[in-house]
């Protein structure tokens, strides 16, 4: 089993910038990818951002292109998300996940192959 556990999240201005970190522990040489979800009031729950183990490949869905950053943070299996420009239309719950799959291509925001979800922090952009 893998547990994720996810940083506080917290809440800015229009414009301002939040950071995120998640750490995987347990049987994490599984992992082959992790990144993060969002879910926003009445919207559906949407990939934001992931990252390939291996080698640091990232995806980044296009609302958060040039604005957000998933990197490793000092550690194979803990995942910094750098959030800039942050716009209202950005607070949601954000999941750190974290899949088992070798390959996503395709399905790299479908939340279906991602096997472990952390219990998701709270972000709050104010206009």
């Amino acid at each position: 089993q893998v547990q994720l556990v996810e940083s506080e999240g917290g809440s800015v201005v229009h414009g301002g910038s939040l950071r995120l970190s998640c750490e995987a522990t347990g049987e994490t040489n599984s992992i082959n990818f992790m990144g993060w979800f969002r879910q926003s009031e009445g919207k559906e729950r949407e990939g934001v951002a992931a990252l390939r183990i291996r080698d640091g490949r990232t995806n980044y869905t296009d609302s958060v292109k040039d604005r957000f950053t998933i990197s490793q943070d000092n550690a194979r299996y803990r995942v910094t998300l750098q959030m800039e420009r942050l716009e209202a239309e950005d607070t949601g719950t954000y999941y750190c996940v974290a899949s088992r799959v070798r390959a996503l291509n395709g399905a790299i925001f479908n939340r279906l192959v991602y096997n472990y979800w952390g219990q998701g922090t709270q972000v709050t952009v104010s206009s």
